[in-house]
This record gives C-alpha cells, structure tokens and sequence, in this order.
C-alpha cells in the first residue's frame, strides 16, 4: 500500500534563494519605514514638535530620501512576497499531489494567533494579523486564470481605492452639507490628536504594565479604523501581484523572463521615481505651513500607485542583479535574514521597545530621522549576524520553528544534522 503524500515544510534544497535574499532585504526598508513611522514616536507628537524635530538639514534630507525611496515601497514589496510564496506552496503541493487547503488554513489561523499576540503584547503596529486574514481572502484565487488574478488585483489596487476616497471625501458633504462634513472631519482630527497624546504619554512611563496597557488601548481603539477596508483592499491586491508573478516563475526562473523582468525594473524604478518626487516637492512646498490645502489628500491614490511602481522595480531589479556572481555575494549577505523573516520583523519590534520606550533607553519622540535611521543600521547589522549564526546550526528561526510546529501539530527537528549543514554551505 503507498503511502498518501503529505505536506511538510519546506526544505532548505527547496528554496529559491533569491526569494530569501530579497525577502531579507526587503525587511531592512520595513524596519526604517516602521522605526520613522511608529517606533520613534515622532508621528504621535503634534504637527509643530514634529517639524521641529527634523528641523535640521541633515533631517530633512534623511526625511526627503525616506519619502522617496522607502516609505511604503519595501512594506509594498514585502506584501508581494507574501504572494509569491503562496503561488510556490500551491504549486509544491499541486507537485506532491495534495491540497494545499488544509495546511495552509492551519498556516494562517497560527499566524493570525502570532499576529494577534504581537499586536497587543508588544507593538500595535502590527501587520501579521493583516496577512493571515487577507492570507484566507487569497484561497479563492487559487484557481483562477492569470488573467483574472491581475483584473482582480486592478480592481483592488485602482478602482476600489479610487472610488472609496471618493466616497470619503464626497459623501459626507453631499449627504450633511460641506460646513457640517469639516465639523465632523475636525472633530475626528481632534479625537485622533488627543488619542495619540495619551498613546505617546504611556510609551513614555518607565514602567513596562504601563507602556503596554497604552499599547493595548490604542491597539484596540484603531479596530474600528474606517479606513480599513481600504487597507484590506490594497493588502489583497499585492498579494494577488505576488500571486501571478510566482505562477509565471519571475523570480524563481530568471534568465527565462529577462526581458520582462528588464522592463518591469525600468517602468518600475522610472513611474515610481517620477510620482515620489511630485509628492516630495509638494511635502516640501507646504513642510511649514500651519494649514496644507485640503486637496494634498487627493494625492494618496497616485502615492499609492507610486509605491506599487517602485515595490515592483525594486523586486525586478534586485532578481536580475541576484543572477550576477558578483552580485549574488553581496546580495545574499540578506538570506538568512529573509530565510527567517517572521523571527526578524518580531525581534525588531522587541529591540524597538528597549531602545524607544520610557522603561528602555527611552528615546520616544526624541530621536530626529537621521539618528534612527543610525540605530537601524547597526541594529539590522546585529540582526544579520545573529541570522547567519543561528541558521547555521538550526533549520529554522526560532519562531518559523514555532509556526511550522504548531501548523503541523507535531515538533519539528531543529537541528541541523552533519550533511545537511555540509550540504547548504555549498
């Protein structure tokens, strides 16, 4: 009698190692975007403080390259990522003559556990519980055509983010009358800047029961975001991107979709280059006034489309470079970093705190950008070491152990035996 083929995770023979290298890289603009946007706390201070503190030329120019070259755009590839790996788990099991349903549910219901976890215990920044439910929207698309994935992630990327601005912007006027709908927006803006005054004077306690209960609060009181289905709605359609790329084989098959890859990299990096600067000169035109004209908010759309253009550059690029020998050294410094990506992004929110929060070094709110970016590097340079050394001796992260034990309901071996040490170090 054979024996029914299983799923299991996923081996170090199997693995495309560009996917990690860029997985890994990716997570270097995650960890500066997350450390300038949430950890340092400048953006819970008031509009004027928070000038003031990136007031200096160095700042403004760290500020200014950020905004162009990082702010969403690594979160933007990280998301396609998500997709891509999917595209590879189902065409494994599709391989292995399995359903790749069950597992990956039990994947996601983990993941979604962890997210959960890390959201109210540690940061409420959090983006895995995000994924783990857009994750379960992504299971119907598993059998569409390519075409269909890409109408779809259209729609998702352009029509509905268009049409929901609209909405926000439009509806409560026509429905309450202009003068009441800026009463309503200013009242909203008021609540906000008292909810991120009372977040930041938690983050500033030296007591840790403290920091994490104004984590808590402030975690729980953005649940009901009305934003959100938009956040849903972009989240799906990258993924939706990664979903069609791993199905054409973009990464894992380079050499075949070089010319794609060459013209994705030039539109990419040209498309996304060009809107970035429109909006870096626009947020310098009004950097220090009081009051930016309300049609600013319009251009979150074509900042959107920005990010997704320069994310998807940026993975084109960095996939053909990866195929130069010399490149592929340098590169694939980023690896293991990306081999043991959930075990990263968790640790760097836990350094975050140390380093940021009033029971840490307590540096929240007073650290300008060109300092944090300072402590991302040397951090990130700590966590690189850290990853090389570990998956030397293990096969997994410490928390990817966690998860792929926990999906497969049994411990999984950690230990690296002899020739499976001997045979990734070739």
């Amino acid at each position: 009698m054979s024996e029914t083929p299983s799923a299991g995770p996923t081996e170090h023979s199997e693995r495309v190692h560009a996917l990690d290298a860029l997985r890994g890289f990716a997570l270097v603009g995650v960890f500066i975007s997350n450390s300038l946007t949430s950890f340092n706390g400048r953006i819970l201070l008031p509009r004027e403080q928070s000038l003031a503190l990136g007031a200096a030329p160095l700042d403004v120019a760290v500020n200014s390259l950020f905004g162009l070259l990082i702010d969403q755009k690594f979160v933007t590839l990280f998301t396609f990522l998500f997709g891509l790996g999917f595209a590879l788990q189902l065409t494994r099991a599709e391989g292995r003559g399995v359903s790749i349903v069950p597992v990956y549910r039990r994947r996601l219901a983990v993941l979604l556990g962890i997210g959960l976890v890390h959201m109210f215990g540690v940061w409420v920044g959090d983006i895995l519980a995000t994924y783990a439910v857009v994750g379960f929207m992504l299971l119907p698309f598993r059998k569409c055509s390519d075409k269909a994935v890409l109408r779809w992630a259209a729609v998702l990327l352009f029509a509905f983010p268009i049409t929901f601005t609209v909405g926000q912007r439009v509806l409560p006027a026509v429905l309450h009358g202009a003068a009441e709908a800026e009463r309503a927006q200013k009242a909203t803006r008021d609540a906000e800047a008292a909810h991120r005054a009372e977040f930041l004077a938690g983050l500033s306690s030296d007591s840790v029961l403290t920091t994490q209960w104004a984590n808590v609060r402030f975690g729980w009181a953005g649940m009901n975001n009305p934003s959100r289905p938009l956040l849903l709605s972009i989240v799906l359609g990258r993924f939706l991107l990664g979903l069609w790329a791993g199905r054409r084989g973009l990464i894992q098959d380079v050499e075949r979709h070089r010319p794609l890859l060459r013209r994705l990299a030039a539109w990419g990096l040209g498309v996304g280059t060009t809107i970035g600067l429109l909006v870096l000169v626009l947020n310098l035109v009004y950097r220090g006034v009081a009051s930016p004209p309300g049609w600013l908010a319009w251009l979150r759309t074509p900042r959107d489309v920005g990010y997704l253009f320069m994310g998807t550059g940026y993975a084109a690029a960095f996939a053909l470079l990866f195929q130069r020998e010399r490149w592929r050294k340098v590169l694939g410094v980023f690896e293991p970093a990306g081999r043991m990506a959930l075990t990263s992004y968790l640790m760097q929110s836990v350094m975050s705190l140390c380093l940021y929060d009033g029971w840490g070094l307590g540096l929240i709110a007073r650290t300008p950008p060109s300092r944090t970016v300072l402590f991302c590097a040397v951090l990130f340079a700590g966590q690189l070491a850290f990853s090389h050394w570990w998956l030397a001796r293990f096969r997994f992260g410490p928390v990817e152990w966690l998860w792929r034990s926990l999906t497969y309901g049994r411990v999984q071996s950690m230990r690296l035996t002899p020739a499976r040490a001997a045979g990734m170090a070739h």
